[in-house]
């Protein structure tokens, strides 16, 4: 006789507090969803929902990628979130919108861009 294999029923992931990781740069706008711990609940480009181009980097291809990944964890029951913004792209400001409009709980909003201190030392200046 041939044994038959019970499946196992997949736990639905609940989850109220997250982070929203938003990177923007002059090229693409990144989403990512993250619970508390770090680890992603979904994530997003402006790529991957149809931008090409420079359309990939403006405020309005940011709004639809926070949409259209908010829409995939739906059925998590986020509410409260901190959001992290890195980069200096024009998407951050629509993303941050977006989030807003969504219906999201704002904790804090934390700007993680780095930003040398002094940084590098300096080309020679150029002789001519």
């Amino acid at each position: 006789m041939a044994e038959v294999k019970k499946k196992k029923k997949k736990k639905k992931l609940s989850v109220s507090t997250g982070r929203v990781y938003v990177f923007s740069s002059y090229n693409n706008t990144i989403i990512t969803f993250t619970d508390e711990g770090g680890n992603t609940l979904a994530q997003g480009s402006s790529g991957q929902y149809g931008f090409k181009g420079p359309k990939k980097a403006t405020p309005y291809a940011a709004g639809v990628v926070v949409r259209e990944t908010a829409e995939k964890i739906g059925d998590i029951g986020l509410k409260n979130v901190s959001v992290f913004i890195n980069g200096i792209g024009s998407g951050r400001d629509g993303a941050l919108r977006a989030i807003n409009a969504m219906g999201y709980s704002i904790s804090k909003i934390r700007d993680i861009t780095p930003i040398p201190h002094n940084g590098c030392r300096p080309k020679k200046p150029r002789r001519v």
